[in-house]
């Protein structure tokens, strides 16, 4: 096996435990790995880059970020290199849907977050992350990125299971070509590009640092998580992953409330 020159962290359900906080011995791990081995440790999410910069300030790591499950990659330095986002056209029409069922819709583009009211989804968003939203008129919002010829990088759907199943069935038969669209937990819907994943965005980093992609160590815990698990010479998937997750992994770890990445990293790249 080639030596391990990068590791692809996931954030929620990997990183963090479920009370979304880093574990000592993980930070422990971590240390070792990004400032004695020099191993550069890249945060991998459907996060913004507000809710994944303090986590690497916390970990004491400076390397580029995946945010958006690969729609925008910046580096350390906070220079895009790369920023894709969905039509306006198509957010209309899920917005539609959103009002006709009753779920509530974030939207997410570079590193702004918007909502048209706050309520029970966005405050437990907002309580998580440590971001506060902008609340505005979806309308005119839509209104001036058609002027501006941009969209969001990612639509955030939260509701009962019940809706968030009926909301996935009925954007999948509109979209099933042009949007990316998964439940990362039962309440969430989440939709990005449909040309963007969270392996496209490592490719983008492969080249920066010229590493093949039998040098790598992905760790993830869901679905979206699958094909950087996949595409790694080391694809790991959490304890607490579903089944349909862990059939893709070369190994699978403990969960994250276990320490499951640090063991994990200290199995292939510290013993």
């Amino acid at each position: 096996m080639n030596k391990i020159k990068m590791i692809c962290l996931d954030i929620d359900g990997t990183l963090l435990n479920s009370e979304h906080k880093i574990s000592k011995k993980t930070k422990e791990v971590i240390e070792i790995v990004a400032n004695q081995k020099q191993i550069p440790v890249i945060l991998v999410s459907a996060r913004m880059p507000k809710g994944i910069l303090f986590l690497q300030k916390e970990l004491n790591i400076e390397q580029p970020i995946i945010c958006y499950s690969g729609a925008l990659v910046m580096d350390k330095d906070a220079n895009i290199l790369s920023n894709c986002s969905i039509e306006v056209s198509e957010v209309r029409q899920v917005h539609n849907f959103v009002k006709e069922i009753g779920v509530h819709m974030s939207l997410y583009k570079d590193d702004e977050w918007y909502i048209e009211e706050i309520d029970e989804w966005s405050s437990q968003e907002s309580a998580i992350t440590n971001i506060a939203p902008n609340v505005i008129n979806f309308t005119d919002l839509f209104n001036v990125w058609e002027q501006e010829k941009s969209g969001p990088n990612k639509l955030l759907c939260m509701a009962e299971p019940n809706k968030i199943k009926a909301l996935d069935l009925l954007i999948k038969s509109y979209h099933s070509n042009n949007l990316n669209i998964y439940p990362s937990k039962p309440t969430y819907l989440e939709i990005m590009p449909s040309n963007v994943s969270k392996t496209s965005a490592i490719e983008i980093l492969m080249s920066k640092f010229n590493i093949q992609r039998s040098e790598i160590i992905a760790i993830g815990d869901n679905y979206n998580d699958i094909s950087m698990i996949e595409f790694a010479g080391v694809g790991v998937a959490m304890g607490n992953a579903p089944e349909g997750v862990k059939r893709y992994a070369d190994y699978i770890t403990s969960t994250n409330d276990e320490d499951g990445v640090a063991m994990a990293i200290k199995k292939y790249i510290i013993s």
